[in-house]
C-alpha cells in the first residue's frame, strides 16, 4: 500500500498537526505520512512536533522571505522536493499564492472553526470567529474541512460537524469545544483524501 506524502502548514502550536500525527500513529490514517511541516512563524511549537516524528520542519514566512515571489518560490520548492501529494493547512494564518493553489488543485485542505458559509471569509479567523458567533447569539457553531481555492474559505466543503453554543459560553469555552471537534474532523478528512488520492479519484 503506497503512502501519500503530506505537508502540514502551520503558524502556531500545532494541536491539529498533533491530531493528524496521532491518527497516523494509531493506524487510523493508514495511507498517509507526514513528511514535512512548514511554519509561517519561526518560533511555532509545531516545528518541535515535526522534529519529534522525524519530519522536515522549516520556516517560510514574511520575516525571512520578505519578497512575495521568493517566498512563493521557496514554498513550491519545499513541496516539490518532498513529493507532497496532500497539503493540510492546520492553523496556517497566511493566504496561499495562486501559483500553489493551481499546482495542487484539490490537494490542499483547510480546517476552519465555523460552519461555512457562516462566520468565514476575510477577517474571520481564530478567536474572531468565536467572538462573532457569540455576538450574534447563534445557537450552533462547528468546524469545517474544505478544499482551498483562490478565495477565502470559499472552496468545496469536505466535512462539517456542528457544535452547540451554550448560553454560558465565553470565547474560551466555545473555542475549546470547537477545537475538540477539529481534532476529530481533520484526521477523518486526511484519511478520506489519502484513500481517494491512492485510488486516483482526485
Amino acid at each position: 500500500m503506497s503512502k501519500v506524502n503530506i505537508t502540514v502548514m502551520v503558524s502556531g502550536g500545532g494541536t491539529n498537526l498533533q491530531a493528524i500525527i496521532d491518527g497516523i500513529d494509531s493506524g487510523y490514517i493508514d495511507q498517509g505520512r507526514i513528511v514535512q511541516v512548514i511554519s509561517s512563524r519561526k518560533e511555532a511549537f509545531a516545528l518541535t512536533r515535526a522534529s519529534k516524528i522525524g519530519a522536515i520542519g522549516i520556516h517560510i514566512g514574511k520575516d525571512n522571505f520578505h519578497d512575495e515571489e521568493k517566498r512563493t518560490a521557496a514554498l513550491i520548492e519545499a513541496l516539490s522536493r518532498t513529493q507532497t501529494g496532500l497539503v493540510v493547512l492546520a492553523g496556517y494564518m497566511s493566504i496561499l499564492p495562486p501559483e500553489i493553489i493551481k499546482r495542487y488543485r484539490h490537494r490542499i485542505i483547510n480546517i476552519h472553526p465555523s460552519l461555512i458559509p457562516k462566520f468565514c471569509g476575510l477577517g474571520f479567523y481564530g478567536q474572531k470567529v468565536h467572538e462573532a458567533v457569540l455576538a450574534c447569539q447563534a445557537p450552533i457553531s462547528g468546524a469545517t474541512v474544505h478544499f482551498v481555492d483562490e478565495g477565502i474559505d470559499t472552496g468545496e466543503i469536505i466535512l462539517q460537524k456542528e457544535v452547540p453554543v451554550l448560553k454560558t459560553d465565553t470565547v474560551n469555552t466555545l473555542s475549546a469545544r470547537v477545537l475538540e471537534v477539529e481534532h476529530r474532523l481533520l484526521p477523518e478528512a486526511v484519511r478520506l483524501l489519502c484513500k481517494k488520492i491512492n485510488q486516483n479519484l482526485i
